[in-house]
């Protein structure tokens, strides 16, 4: 057993037109505007493990398509924000620290 942990992951939309972000299992939907980076930050369980993980002891899972994407988030909670931590949603997972450098 480990200790509790903290993921973050870069989204980037690196196209032209808004992109679709979907963050799964809260079904929290969100439009990123070209040229846009934002941080998915989750928390793992007490014990270090990463909850719904489909592959392992992984704490995010990716699927893409044209328009979209979506992360879904095997820890406790999410937040999101930009790269200078500033958070795209208000919504509170009641996890444990909001931002990147946290």
């Amino acid at each position: 057993m480990g200790s509790a942990g903290t993921a973050r992951l870069l989204i980037s939309n690196g196209g032209e037109f808004a992109l679709e972000l979907t963050v799964e299992p809260w079904a929290e939907t969100h439009q990123m505007l070209p040229k846009q980076t934002w941080v998915v930050v989750t928390h793992s369980a007490a014990d270090g493990s990463w909850s719904g993980t489909l592959r392992g002891d992984e704490p995010f899972q990716v699927d893409h398509r044209p328009e979209s994407v979506t992360v879904w988030v095997n820890g406790n909670c999410f937040h999101l924000s930009d790269t200078e931590g500033d958070a795209i949603d208000s919504a509170d997972w009641h996890c444990p620290a909001q931002g990147v450098s946290s």
